[in-house]
């Protein structure tokens, strides 16, 4: 499976959107309503925000090609509390890329890029009903706390997660 990772910039922007509307609705379907997964694309992941965040590096995007095309991405920075620690705000593999272990060498690659900006944690937010919680615990992380955050009438109801760098 030839890849390669690299850092995404603004020309890349809809690849990202691409990959989390292909995403979102199998994985958050289950668990969502139709009408909140719509909105929270709409405000997580529109052109604005996502160039935004990579225009300010608010947040440092990792982009996973396959074959040429961008099949997975991540979403990281450090903690604005804590600067020691860093979050990894987004990771989503496109669906049939499920299973091939992107979602680890994102995860690891994201990890190596914190370790030598020294520092010794990196924290997820995970949707308490997700089944991507057994994946992130077995990649090291463990639950720190619960977090339920408001976008606009919709909650995201969560488990942090932490890994010891």
């Amino acid at each position: 499976m030839p890849y390669q990772i690299r850092e995404a910039n603004i020309a890349d922007v809809g690849a990202i959107i691409n990959i989390a509307q292909k995403t979102w609705w199998p994985t958050y379907s289950p668990i969502l309503g139709a009408e909140q997964i719509t909105y929270m694309l709409s405000v997580l992941y529109s052109t604005e925000k996502i160039s935004q965040q990579i225009a300010t590096g608010e947040q440092s995007f990792l982009l996973l090609i396959e074959d040429e095309e961008p099949v997975a991405f991540a979403g990281y920075s450090p903690r604005d509390e804590n600067p020691d620690i860093y979050k990894l705000h987004k990771l989503y593999c496109l669906p049939q890329t499920q299973g091939k272990g992107y979602g680890k060498i994102l995860i690891d690659e994201v990890c190596r890029r914190v370790i030598n900006a020294d520092s010794y944690a990196l924290d997820l937010n995970v949707n308490r009903y997700n089944k991507a919680k057994g994946f992130y615990e077995k990649m090291g992380f463990y639950v720190i706390g619960e977090e339920d955050i408001p976008i606009g009438d919709y909650w995201m109801n969560d488990y942090v997660m932490r890994m010891d760098l």
